[in-house]
């Protein structure tokens, strides 16, 4: 078994106030808010998810933007449990007391203007004393608001933004803060009403809060009716399909990786980075899932930003872009805040939008090719820029990258990249021979083919029978379980079980996949080593294992990573395998693909893997 270097690490300040598993989210489709168990609203950036935070507690302490409501000092929990309503992003948190039970009901309202969170205190039992503290600080914490009083609302303001308050109880000033304290009776309700504005505009009026959480129950619900769902996980599926459309920004069709910036992979460490972008290859891992569960006007809005975003020079595409498409993610540090449990730095943008990685190429490819697989028409410049690309493709595949995990080593020939490379010209040959569509397929098929060569040759290590990270090395890569998932080749290819072997053998800790050995790649990803496991490849060993015929392990590993869900069926991008802590981006899209599409796989024969391994016969 590997070395884990998350138990070598202590933190500075210990524990966090409230771990990464334990929040939940609420969302409008525009952006997201994590709520605490603890009744605490700890992260929000308004009005877009990479807006800067106006409460950025998850990174810091209070002191740098928080919405709490919760029972006041003296009323002890003896207990609180929490839920969504069922198909919805509402969430109910309920505190039990010596003296009484309140629920506490969070929602965001799909927005018609400006963006807004609707927190509504029920009394459920009984009298209990209660206490909202409002702290906002924009910027990511560093700017204290002027604060006034307008007409029925409180008005915070700084800058460009603004928030408005309404609320049913009395507020106060305290020491840059603003608190109510109030007693709740059983059948009462009080409703607060925080709303996002710009500084030069006047808010939308506030409006009926209960019929806000009615209209947004009802818009959860009908959407989730669309969605393709039966088997044994059908609950599982659904909670992950409202998260991938949580993460999806309305506006322009582009779907962020995960909600939030710099939760680590590693507590304590450096490998903090801003997931608040429309990566390709996350994108389009989300689009497939969604796809296969009945979303095509997802995948459609996907398609029409994506043409938008990479219009021009093929060589250019970059593998990330802004929620509506903007080319510079300058990566700069928010040295004021401490990070999460003291993982520095905080970052903002990501200095890996400049990387060349060769495998956003192919999944691009891949995902158009799905599209029109599941009967997705396709608009008339798609096909135009994915001859470009191949074009592109023609010269680049020979060339080094970065890699799927976007290293800050030097460039190198990393198998999955070739790979996903082949794919790219599979495709393209199937679009021709399936589709009619028109291009030059015999130089094409000579490139797959080529390609197939190459990596049989020098991305697999007879050494080790296993396919391996780099071309002539000896290292394990968990992406190369993606050999059988594309159809590069079947499952029962003695270089498949072999590959499966490898990765048991020198990447499973407790039973979840490491992408590689941080502490023997350094040279390779330029980083200190350390990281948890990373949820995606151990959704893909589960795959590898129901493609092959061991069924009785795919479904033990796969109840395995259900249990690493939070009580509200979230998961961040990676677990601590030796204290089942959650690490990494908090909620992860990744994450919740490699759910949706490992429940497929194991309830249906010809799931999306197999269909997708069929499409590259």
């Amino acid at each position: 078994m590997p070395p884990f270097w998350m138990d070598m690490v202590k933190t500075e300040t210990g524990a966090p106030l409230v771990r990464i598993e334990d929040y939940g989210i609420i969302g409008d489709t525009q952006t997201v808010a994590l709520v605490g168990r603890n009744g605490s609203i700890d992260w929000l950036c308004f009005p877009r998810f990479d807006s800067a935070a106006c409460f950025a507690a998850l990174l810091g302490k209070e002191e740098h933007g928080c919405w709490k409501i919760a029972p006041a000092e003296g009323e002890k929990i003896t207990a609180s449990r929490r839920a969504y309503r069922d198909g919805t992003l509402i969430l109910e948190t309920e505190f039990e007391t010596a003296s009484g039970c309140v629920r506490l009901v969070d929602a965001m309202p799909i927005r018609e203007r400006d963006a807004d969170i609707v927190r509504i205190v029920e009394g459920v039992r009984g009298t209990v004393r209660m206490k909202m503290l409002l702290i906002v600080r924009f910027d990511y914490g560093s700017i204290v608001p002027w604060t006034r009083r307008v007409d029925d609302r409180l008005e915070a303001v700084a800058g460009p933004d603004a928030l408005s308050l309404w609320s049913d109880v009395a507020t106060h000033g305290e020491g840059l803060t603003t608190v109510a304290e109030f007693e709740i009776k059983e059948g009462e309700s009080v409703a607060f009403d925080l709303l996002w504005h710009a500084s030069h505009q006047p808010p939308d009026r506030r409006g009926d809060t209960q019929k806000k959480i009615a209209e947004t129950e009802r818009w959860w619900r009908d959407w989730l009716a669309d969605a393709k769902c039966d088997g044994e996980w059908c609950k599982e599926i659904e909670r992950s399909l409202v998260t991938l459309k949580a993460l999806t920004y309305a506006p322009t069709g582009g779907i962020v990786a995960a909600a939030t910036t710099s939760l680590p992979e590693f507590i304590g460490g450096v490998r903090n980075w801003d997931y608040r972008l429309c990566w390709l290859r996350d994108a389009t891992f989300t689009l497939y899932t969604l796809m296969q569960g009945g979303h095509t006007s997802e995948a459609k809005d996907w398609r029409d930003w994506l043409l938008r975003a990479v219009a021009g020079d093929p060589g250019k595409l970059q593998i990330m872009y802004g929620l509506a498409g903007e080319r510079r993610l300058e990566e700069y540090e928010l040295p004021w805040l401490p990070g999460y449990e003291n993982s520095k730095p905080v970052r903002v943008g990501n200095a890996a939008y400049s990387q060349f990685q060769l495998d956003v190429y192919g999944e691009v490819i891949d995902s158009m090719h799905q599209a029109r697989c599941t009967g997705i028409n396709s608009a008339p410049q798609s096909w135009a820029m994915e001859r470009a690309i191949l074009q592109f493709l023609e010269t680049a595949w020979k060339e080094p990258d970065e890699g799927i995990w976007e290293v800050r080593g030097p460039r190198r020939h990393f198998t999955h990249s070739k790979l996903m490379a082949w794919v790219a010209f599979d495709r393209a040959v199937r679009a021709v021979e399936q589709f009619g569509m028109e291009g030059p397929v015999e130089r094409w098929k000579e490139h797959r083919d080529a390609l197939h060569l190459e990596i049989c040759e020098r991305g697999y290590s007879k050494a080790k029978q296993s396919f391996v990270q780099v071309y002539d090395g000896d290292a394990i890569d968990a992406s190369l379980l993606m050999v059988p998932l594309v159809g590069f080749l079947p499952p029962e290819d003695a270089r498949v079980r072999g590959t499966i072997a490898a990765v048991e053998r020198e990447l499973l800790v407790e039973g979840y996949v490491l992408r590689y050995l941080s502490e023997q790649c350094s040279h390779v990803d330029g980083l200190p080593p350390g990281e948890g496991a990373f949820l995606l490849c151990s959704f893909w060993l589960a795959d590898n294992y129901a493609m092959c015929g061991r069924m009785d392990e795919a479904r033990a590993l796969f109840e395995k990573l259900l249990k690493v869900r939070n009580d509200l069926g979230l998961l961040a991008e990676q677990v601590d395998p030796r204290s089942g802590r959650m690490l990494g981006n908090f909620p992860q899209a990744f994450s919740h693909v490699g759910l949706i599409n490992t429940a497929r796989n194991l309830s249906q024969e010809g799931g999306p893997a197999h269909q997708r391994r069929k499409a590259g016969k």
